[in-house]
């Protein structure tokens, strides 16, 4: 075993433990991880596979220099048939172009010297789909056909051209293609195992004197090669040309020792699969433990079963809560536990949640103003019963007197200086961002004056993707306003504005709102509607224990949060220093 493979085989604790969070933007899988360990150990293992560190070399196989004057004989003799066009010279090869030390018997050869490169050819989606789709024929490989390494290419896409067609490149069986154009540019490439028509976007290399194609493959998929294909890349697509492509260097070795470098690339990367699909069914059952745990402390009804189940999360408490993800979920919980009245105790002292409700009507009454009858709440939507001190009540009846839950300014006219007005975007973290707020005209400002906000108001993104979020108004933006997209919740100084937060933040009003959304375009929850969500309602001094025991559990969720962010790094830092450590 080599020194390069002892690496691999014996840090595979590292390899799997170093796992990335994966960025929230973009499109993409939905994981919501990556096995950056994995990732960086194919990385490793192609790296060292073309450098000559994977294998031994064997003083009996034929020089790779030998091999170079079968590939030259080879082009010639197609040259001299009419089958192949009379190459320009590429550029010599000198000892400081050598991107790095390769074994004696290895040379360093210019891509366009090992075989024929060149690519396929370019059809418009509407002559592809009125004359090449669902007939015989050679397969039609574009971009989208082809993957990231050693998978297969997918001639099972429904486009073919007719064996008789004219003027239509074939890649035969055994090219090596990769892809020249784009965002996949030098990430997809893969092997033909048929011939086949290609698209323009592809280079093919059919390779000469029995060079293996997926040697050449891991040549292409190896860092070193990738980065010095993309700093030959130009134009605002990203692309590089036939002529800078055949340029660029590969390390060639003896062919007996291409065919046991691929069968040990082989063996690790099948490896790595096996290593992959054991954590990601690491990963997915951790995740089903942790919400069927967490799920059955919001389930329990009974103090002895809830009690039961917080004895099961905290005697695995350390192997529970061991991904962001969990502890995401763990800070969901204990809002949820929170608005449920199971997160702080009940208090004989405290004052029944009915005064409170009575003290809120009276407000409305004293402001001369009479108190609408609410519609009743319907109480088959609601999910979990609550403490008998506390109270039912709906979002519109915690509002200032004289006040309405209500949605901003319509078709806004933005100006240069006027009225600062929060958009969805503004609402970051749980915050109002006030660095670069939109300014709407006075004028137009000054027809949405039920929104003119206060210190202290909760904003609600009440539409799209964003739907649910929220923040405070801060005192700065007293007298700016918002847009149609956000509604502000001007909360009555007779109850915790935090603690109404928390309830809009939990489980319960974040999918009590899905569950009100309407609309094909931009689904959101209309304003009627949230008025009426149900609102759990402790007392004062219980809304202000509930408060500060949240603020604490969250407290130590981040702690936790940022010593794991803490303990990833180091992991990830140690798989890239073994890589490092492996190459040099």
């Amino acid at each position: 075993m080599s020194a390069a493979e002892t690496l691999i085989t014996e840090h595979l604790d590292t390899w799997t433990s170093a796992i990335k969070a994966k960025s929230s933007a973009g499109r993409g899988s939905g994981k919501k991880q990556e096995f950056y360990g994995l990732k960086k150990l194919r990385e490793l293992i192609l790296e060292i596979a073309v450098r000559g560190l994977l294998v031994p070399q064997d003083p009996d196989d034929a020089p790779a220099s030998e091999l170079l004057k079968t590939v030259a004989r080879e082009r010639s003799d197609l040259v001299k048939a009419g089958k192949l066009k009379k190459q320009a010279a590429l550029p010599p090869i000198d000892e400081a172009s050598q991107q790095y030390p390769i074994p004696k018997s290895w040379l360093w050869a210019r891509i366009g010297t090992l075989g024929n490169v060149f690519n396929g050819d370019s059809i418009s989606a509407q002559i592809k789909e009125a004359k090449y789709t669902g007939v015989k024929g050679r397969p039609f490989i574009a971009t989208k056909d082809v993957g990231y390494g050693f998978e297969r290419l997918d001639y099972e896409n429904g486009v073919a051209i007719p064996e008789d067609a004219e003027k239509f490149q074939i890649a035969r069986i055994g090219a090596a293609l990769i892809c020249a154009e784009g965002g996949s540019a030098g990430k997809k490439c893969g092997i033909t195992e048929r011939d086949i028509c290609f698209g323009n976007k592809l280079f093919a290399n059919e390779l000469f004197g029995g060079i293996s194609s997926k040697f050449i493959l891991s040549v292409y998929l190896s860092p070193t090669f990738f980065a010095a294909f993309s700093d030959s890349m130009t134009g605002i697509i990203g692309g590089i040309s036939k002529s800078k492509f055949e340029t660029l260097l590969c390390p060639l070795p003896p062919l007996a020792e291409q065919h046991r470098i691929v069968a040990k690339v082989d063996e690790l990367m099948a490896l790595c699969d096996k290593l992959e699909q054991q954590q990601e069914v690491s990963t997915r059952t951790h995740a089903t433990l942790v919400e069927t745990l967490l799920g059955a402390l919001t389930a329990a009804s009974e103090r002895g079963a809830f009690g039961e189940a917080w004895q099961r999360i905290a005697s695995h408490f350390d192997t529970l809560f061991t991904t962001e993800s969990s502890i995401d979920q763990l800070k969901q919980t204990i809002l949820q536990l929170a608005v449920m009245g199971k997160l702080v105790e009940q208090e004989a002292g405290d004052e029944p949640s009915a005064r409170l409700v009575k003290r809120l009507r009276s407000a409305v009454a004293d402001a001369g103003k009479t108190p609408k009858s609410q519609p009743l709440i319907d109480t088959e939507r609601l999910t979990f019963s609550l403490p008998s001190s506390w109270e039912w009540v709906q979002a519109q009846e915690l509002c200032r007197p004289n006040n309405l839950i209500t949605y901003g300014i319509l078709k806004p006219i933005w100006v240069e200086s006027g009225v600062p007005t929060v958009r969805v975007q503004d609402m970051k973290n749980g915050e109002i961002d006030e660095s670069d707020l939109g300014q709407c005209s006075p004028e137009r400002a000054a027809k949405f004056t039920k929104t003119t906000l206060e210190a202290g108001d909760l904003l609600i993104a009440k539409d799209g993707a964003t739907l649910g979020k929220t923040g405070f108004v801060p005192a700065t933006l007293a007298g700016g306003n918002i847009t149609q997209h956000v509604l502000r919740f001007p909360i009555s100084d007779l109850v915790d504005r935090v603690y109404i937060r928390l309830v809009i933040d939990s489980s319960h009003g974040q999918e009590w709102m899905k569950g009100e959304t309407k609309g094909v375009a931009l689904p959101g929850v209309n304003v009627g509607d949230f008025r009426r969500m149900p609102i759990p309602l402790p007392s004062p001094a219980e809304q202000y224990r509930i408060v500060a025991k949240v603020a604490e559990l969250m407290a130590l969720c981040d702690r936790l949060k940022a010593s794991l962010q803490t303990a990833q790094a180091t992991q990830l830092h140690l798989a890239d220093s073994l890589v490092e450590a492996a190459i040099h």
